[in-house]
């Protein structure tokens, strides 16, 4: 379907990529992955069309239909959101332009624009994007407005719904989950996995490559690299050919050691002239394996840490808040205390930012109380949050501007780099900063001096994942209080220790972690319908009405609560031994990788590359079994915790 041939692409003195070579086919559906700056949009912008190599081939087999979505910015008009969502070609779009400018019934260009929709199933597809929409989590009233009224976030799922309702040959999706929270992101990911086309995807979401792709290809190092599997099975995959490589160019190394050191002892003697000759031959047609190539790695520094704050951090007592006629919250209450880590989920427009800026004092409350405890000090962090940077400063002045820091400049500068102000990227004007990069400064300023209770809303938008993974360590290392919203499921799952779900205006606390939060939420659904169930019904089974309850004996209630107490007996037992299983497999799983980095720590363990690659393909699949099991191990152990 697509096939790139030996493209190279540059921008004055720096080279994206040379003499990259790929071929797509259909239905396959491949993660585009690689560091910030490598090429990846403009390796789409060159397929598209919209930007020429400066060599190579880019082949689309003929009648391909591409439908792309960008990462940000895509265009709308004065059409409607369904029809946006319905206009999969250019022909429905002008028909829709036609029958909002003549709005008459007797208008002869409305009578041949309404035949042509008719010939074209635009109905069935107008039924379609609405059926999309609402899965993106549009209300039926939001389709009959004006698409430009829309925020960025809704604008780009409108365009997003298009590409659903197109169905093209290929889909391209610049950083698709950018404007999804994790309800929405969910439907969608279920939407793609039965999406009969190709896939190109670029993203930063490690748990959507993994959920959606069969195959990553990663630009780096000005060079294109193809693997199979998903994400984590590319991860393994690396790993081993980067072992491989290092292997064979160690041993490359110390042959050619050899041989240089044998010419330079016996060059010159007569009787081992000629075996020197021959092996100065030898190494000139020797073909050398280039040395590896320096990995990104992992950034570790320490931010410093915020002073002490008493236990409790805020509380929120029988609070409203409303925009207008909108009413957010009714009656909300809410405890957070001392070293809590606590994600907010729940779907777009359910209230999460709106915590945030309650518990941040940045709007006003109508009812009830909000408190902040002794010595804490607030720090609030979202998209929009640049009015605290001084435009005219450096990148470097501005994260420098804190005297009490500590930090020298060489220690700011790494951090920069790990939030992709790299090189003399330091040395630019903040004005000139794009909002995406203006937003990653501001989250450098808030992580050099944090305060002791974070609210971080969306913090991984525009990161690459080294720099997510920056994040997640400085957030690890963190000693304070922190609620954030996220729909980056790696970030959730490495940071958050507790779940508060929003939703309608009530506020539901999960005393685990976003996995805890998933079991549970799901159980909690089918005993809150069951006790509805209950409350509208009689005990006789008959329908609802005026009558008295049948009054339960005092001996039907020991044994209801006798019975209740067997069950949760049973319930700690089956915990306890899971626990004990999986405590088990932990200690055989820790002991198993330790004997397998003893053995990759021997120099003679690369001797044999199948070995080798076996033995990292082994470490590798312990590592992930390992993390598994832990997650397991410590949902049980808090489990059994509540139970005792």
């Amino acid at each position: 379907m697509l096939t790139i041939s030996q493209v190279s692409k540059g921008f004055g003195q720096k080279t994206l990529f040379s003499d990259i070579s790929l071929r797509l086919l259909r239905g396959e559906r491949v993660g585009l992955v690689g560091p910030n700056g490598a090429g990846k949009t403009t390796l789409f912008s060159i397929i598209l069309g919209e930007t020429e190599a400066d060599s190579g081939e880019i082949e689309l087999e003929r009648d391909t239909r591409i439908g792309f979505l960008p990462q940000e910015s895509a265009p709308t008009g004065d059409e409607t959101v369904a029809e946006l969502a319905a206009s999969t070609s250019p022909e429905l779009t002008e028909i829709y332009r036609i029958l909002r400018e003549h709005p008459a019934p007797e208008a002869p260009e409305r009578i041949e624009a309404i035949e042509r929709f008719v010939e074209l199933d635009g109905y069935s597809l107008e039924a379609k994007a609405k059926r999309i929409l609402a899965g993106l989590a549009f209300r039926p009233e939001d389709c009959d407005i004006p698409a430009r009224t829309l925020s960025g976030g809704w604008i780009m799922r409108a365009h997003l719904a298009r590409l659903l309702v197109m169905e093209p040959d290929l889909l391209m999706l610049d950083e698709p989950t950018n404007h999804l929270d994790l309800e929405t992101l969910g439907w969608f990911q279920n939407q793609l996995k039965r999406y009969s086309g190709a896939i190109l995807t670029i993203s930063h979401d490690r748990e959507f490559l993994n959920a959606i792709c069969d195959g990553i290809v990663e630009i780096a190092h000005e060079k294109l690299q193809r693997y199979s599997g998903n994400y984590e099975k590319y991860l393994v995959e690396k790993a081993e050919r980067e072992a491989q490589h290092l292997a064979a160019y160690n041993n490359q190394q110390r042959e050619i050691a050899h041989l240089e050191d044998f010419i330079a002892r016996f060059r010159y003697q007569a009787s081992k002239a000629s075996q020197a000759q021959a092996r100065i031959k030898q190494l000139e047609k020797m073909e050398r394996i280039p040395p590896p190539e320096s990995a990104a790695s992992t950034i570790h520094f320490k931010f410093p840490q915020p002073q002490r704050s008493g236990q409790r951090i805020a509380t929120l007592q029988n609070v409203k808040q409303a925009y207008g006629d909108h009413v957010v919250y009714e009656d909300l209450s809410l405890e957070v205390e001392k070293g809590q880590r606590i994600v907010l989920v729940g779907p777009n427009g359910a209230g999460k930012s709106t915590l945030l800026k309650i518990l941040a004092e940045l709007i006003p409350i109508q009812a009830g109380s909000r408190e902040l405890g002794h010595n804490v000090s607030v720090g609030y962090f979202s998209q929009q949050r640049v009015d605290v940077l001084n435009l005219e400063r450096t990148v470097l002045d501005e994260a420098m501007e804190r005297s009490d820091v500590g930090a020298n400049e060489q220690t700011v500068r790494t951090i920069l780099g790990a939030f992709l102000f790299r090189g003399d990227d330091v040395f630019k004007r903040v004005k000139v900063l794009s909002g995406g990069e203006k937003s990653r400064l501001a989250l450098v300023k808030l992580l050099l001096a944090p305060p002791n209770f974070l609210l971080l809303d969306e913090p991984t938008t525009h990161l690459d994942m080294p720099s997510i993974d920056a994040l997640i360590g400085a957030l690890k290392d963190y000693q304070g209080t922190l609620i954030f919203v996220s729909h980056d499921v790696h970030f959730i799952r490495a940071i958050a220790q507790r779940t508060v779900q929003i939703q309608a205006g009530r506020v539901t606390g999960y005393a685990g972690d976003y996995d805890y939060y998933l079991r549970k939420s799901g159980a909690a659904s089918e005993q809150s319908g069951l006790i509805a169930g209950l409350k509208n019904a009689r005990p006789d089974g008959s329908a609802p009405g005026k009558g008295k309850r049948k009054a339960v004996s005092a001996k039907e209630r020991r044994r209801a609560a006798a019975e209740e107490r067997k069950a949760a007996a049973k319930e700690r037992r089956a915990l306890e031994k899971r626990v004990a299983r999986l405590e088990a497999d932990i200690e055989q799983l820790e002991t198993d990788q330790a004997d397998i980095s003893k053995a990759l720590e021997d120099p003679s363990s690369y001797s044999d590359p199948a070995s080798a690659k076996e033995l990292n393909t082994k470490a590798a699949r312990i590592a992930k079994y390992l993390t598994e099991k832990n997650y397991e191990w410590e949902s049980a152990a808090e489990e059994l915790n509540r139970l005792n």
